[in-house]
């Protein structure tokens, strides 16, 4: 074996051991996805073969084959997600069977209680044993599937008698009294002490963040990936190639075909313009095929089912996507994005805004061509005000976990509806 090839050797696996390390990247969560392993293990691996890859050009090593450093991280990657995957279903099919669990006592008897007990329930192979309730006060009446123990004031009885493991403390600001009591008691018993913020009770927020201030923690109420500039800039590196992509290869033949047709078709500007609201409440001008005949209400009354204005081309290009095609040249402004929460017109903004009390929180991001909440169901119009609703919190819920595979995922769900068709689109 050639000299360089061993220095790589040697080199590569120093670097795999101290980003595992680093990245604390073998640790195993109980409740755990295996779509977030998947996303963990490419960007550790994708990490490593660019350090790796900037090494060997950095010491000009000339006899490393390119073609099987590509099949060395392909079969790395398979390697390590295989036997990941295969490692927790095997720990988790102990857990099934009784050994590697934790017995939890929730304190705490209301609703954050019981949500996080049935989390922690709802699958033997996460290894939680739920021994019951504790709480300040005897409950009036109890959820069918738990049980009352007992009172705070002999919780150190149940601890040592039960063999607690975890405390999972969902008290109400009423009981905050009792906090120090606890602490001193886990401690003084090794166990593992859990709150459940109350803070869900005011918001529709899924999840939080905390940094530090010196050392004072501070609570976000919601993970934004797309806060960070790093993400911000990988996100518009995509749009601009994706954009250009489509404009260059199916634009530059589609756009004549289409224009020509919206033309013959109906009287009427070949592109519709509407001020719409984007990222940060601002108002922008969005482009698309226009789809319907020329009329006085199109910035007022939304396209229903069966819409006497929308023309007949206006509908095969409404049930294929085909007349969002314009706003790709939004993308390239950057006004939009290519996946995002879908501007809607300023009146919907402004009605919407005062009935949804989070119907805001949609535009921390850019606008998208396509979303979540279209490849979700959630397209055309909206009848009831649970219909909107709904679509608000799936933009809010890919607003707290965007990803760059979310958004890959997107788009192919996107363009297979395009072909199999959406009975929504209008």
């Amino acid at each position: 074996m050639k000299q360089e090839v061993k220095t790589i050797l040697l080199f590569s696996n120093i670097l795999w051991i101290l980003l595992v390390v680093i990245s604390d990247a073998y640790k195993i969560f109980r409740v755990e996805r295996i779509e977030v392993i998947l996303s963990k293990s490419i960007k550790l691996i994708l990490f490593h073969s660019l350090i790796t890859a900037l090494f060997i050009v950095f010491l000009k090593y000339s006899d490393i084959s390119r073609l099987r450093m590509v099949y060395f991280y392909l079969i790395f990657f398979c390697s390590v997600f295989f036997f990941r995957v295969l490692f927790i279903r095997l720990l988790k099919y102990a857990r099934s069977q009784g050994y590697n669990y934790r017995n939890v006592l929730i304190v705490g008897v209301n609703d954050n209680g019981y949500k996080i007990a049935k989390i922690l329930s709802s699958d033997l192979t996460y290894g939680y044993r739920i021994l019951g309730f504790v709480d300040s006060e005897v409950p009036v009446k109890m959820n069918d599937e738990f049980f009352f123990i007992g009172k705070l004031n002999q919780i150190e009885e149940y601890v040592v008698e039960y063999k607690v493991d975890e405390i999972y403390v969902a008290l109400t600001v009423e009981q905050v009294f009792w906090m120090t009591d606890l602490i001193n008691l886990c401690e003084r018993n090794l166990v593992r002490l859990k709150f459940i913020p109350e803070f869900q009770s005011f918001t529709k927020s899924r999840r939080v963040n905390i940094d530090y201030y010196d050392n004072m923690p501070v609570l976000r109420l919601r993970n934004e990936p797309l806060e960070k500039p790093i993400k911000r800039i990988q996100k518009k590196i995509f749009d601009i190639l994706f954009s250009i992509f489509v404009l260059v290869v199916i634009g530059s033949w589609l756009f004549p075909i289409l224009m020509l047709l919206v033309k013959l078709t109906s009287k009427g500007p070949i592109f519709f313009k509407q001020s719409r609201t984007g990222e940060d409440n601002n108002t922008f001008t969005c482009f698309k095929f226009r789809t319907m005949r020329v009329n006085s209400l199109s910035d007022e009354l939304q396209a229903t089912a069966k819409d006497p204005r929308i023309t007949k081309l206006g509908a095969f290009m409404r049930k294929t996507n085909l007349d969002e095609l314009p706003q790709f040249f939004n993308v390239l402004w950057g006004s939009m994005s290519v996946v995002g929460p879908r501007p809607h017109m300023l009146k919907h903004t402004e009605q919407y805004s005062e009935l949804i009390s989070n119907y805001l929180v949609r535009h921390f991001a850019k606008p998208g061509i396509t979303g979540w909440a279209q490849v979700n169901g959630c397209r055309g119009e909206t009848k009831q005000l649970e219909d909107m609703q709904k679509r608000v919190d799936l933009d809010i819920w890919y607003i707290e976990n965007w990803s760059f595979l979310l958004d890959l995922k997107i788009i192919y769900k996107t363009v297979w509806n395009m072909f199999v068709g959406d009975e929504k689109a209008r």
